[in-house]
């Protein structure tokens, strides 16, 4: 009944990102290591994740690794898995290393299909027992786990104040990271002919673009007025390529971002068709991703923000095919 009233209340909810499936283990953690240390069987956690799966049916739900900790524990995460809930690990840090978290391998069936979820172990207990070190080994478990979310357990101010270059590092990868590195689109183009235009990307975070989305030109006259919108539904950064990462676990020495490998560029080519009551003239182009229609949705890496998620390419000459006839 509970379960019911809460799915009532968020699922499919656009503020809530995830469930959690906890209602089973200490601190819903799924396990009992701190508690009575009962081993149950794997069917008692496949009881939970099913009465989520019955009520939830539209927000993501997420399944705990330390499920693992169940008597033939990995047919629950097995079934997790074959059910589209995706991994959690929580209290990354509670112990030194080589004991600073278990479950790399285990995301990897995860994180291509769904976003990846970690948590730290309390910031000041660790530090104050030599768990967190420079708290580079939280950097290589966000890597190592492909991860879209991390969250700390501390004042938040204090926090960052402390990890200030560490926040600033894993910022740089978490989740999906979308750069244009290069777009080509002719300096001119006539309204009734096809304007044939490429932009290529890469994805420098850990994550794929789960949401999904589609670039596209805005055309914008010199009052600022949008009079044209290419859009290439063709190309989906969903399907941009995650850079490999190097699972070496906490043992590893030196700089995680070494582990990395490069980013996979895409190149996209299309040929849009410009509206034909467009008014010959020069017209300022901004290059966005987000729906089908042109509607900008995810912030990019670059100068030039229209303060709509639109960025500022160049200018483009447009002319008539009248004009084209008298030689203008």
């Amino acid at each position: 009944h509970f379960l019911a009233a809460l799915a009532a209340r968020h699922d499919g909810n656009p503020e809530v990102a995830f469930i959690d499936v906890g209602s089973f283990g200490v601190w819903g953690e799924g396990h009992t290591f701190s508690s009575t240390r009962i081993k149950y069987p794997a069917e008692t956690v496949i009881r939970h994740i099913d009465l989520y799966r019955k009520h939830f049916k539209h927000t993501l739900l997420a399944a705990n690794d330390d499920f693992v900790m169940t008597e033939n524990g990995e047919l629950a995460i097995a079934h997790a898995l074959q059910s589209g809930l995706t991994l959690r690990d929580d209290s990354i840090l509670v112990q030194k290393r080589p004991n600073s978290y278990f479950h790399a391998e285990m995301a990897q069936d995860f994180w291509p299909r769904w976003p990846v979820i970690l948590e730290s172990e309390h910031y000041g207990p660790s530090r104050d027992r030599g768990a967190w070190e420079d708290g580079t080994l939280y950097l290589r478990a966000m890597l190592e786990y492909h991860a879209s979310y991390v969250s700390i357990h501390w004042w938040p101010h204090e926090f960052l104040q402390e990890n200030r270059t560490l926040v600033d590092r894993m910022n740089r990868y978490l989740g999906y990271r979308l750069v244009p590195t290069e777009v080509r689109l002719p300096q001119t183009a006539t309204v009734g002919k096809p304007l044939t235009w490429s932009v290529t990307f890469e994805n420098r975070g850990v994550a794929p673009c789960y949401c999904g989305g589609f670039p596209a030109l805005t055309l914008k006259d010199a009052q600022g007025g949008i009079v044209a919108v290419l859009v290439n539904m063709q190309a989906n950064v969903r399907d941009l390529k995650v850079r490999d990462v190097a699972i070496k676990g906490p043992k590893a020495e030196g700089d995680p971002e070494a582990d990395l490998g490069p980013p996979i560029p895409t190149t996209w080519e299309t040929a849009s068709c410009l509206p034909f009551q467009l008014r010959p003239g020069r017209y300022r182009v901004f290059l966005s991703v987000g729906t089908m229609t042109g509607t900008p949705q995810i912030a990019m890496p670059l100068d030039g923000d229209d303060g709509q998620r639109r960025y500022f390419l160049a200018e483009v000459e447009i002319t008539s095919d009248a004009e084209r006839s008298e030689g203008k």
